[in-house]
């Protein structure tokens, strides 16, 4: 399996797990505070997408601006 399919199928399997273990909390307890984890939830998969995505294009950019660094004589 190529690398980036990995990384892409990880993404969801992970959501389905969390939401899991929230979805189960929720039932065993009290439904106070499940709000506060299903959006610490989301800010954690927000964090991981865009660290996946400044890995795969974090190299390019990268040379763009050094591409530009260089053009104008720094």
């Amino acid at each position: 399996m190529h690398h980036k399919e990995v990384k892409a199928t990880m993404l969801p399997d992970l959501y389905r797990r969390l939401r899991g273990l929230v979805v189960r909390k929720g039932e065993l307890e009290d439904e106070k505070g499940q709000g506060m984890v299903e959006y610490a939830l989301i800010l954690v998969l927000i964090a991981i997408v865009v660290i996946v995505i400044l890995q795969v294009v974090g190299h390019q950019v990268n040379n763009v601006f050094s591409n530009i660094s260089n053009a104008l004589g720094t």
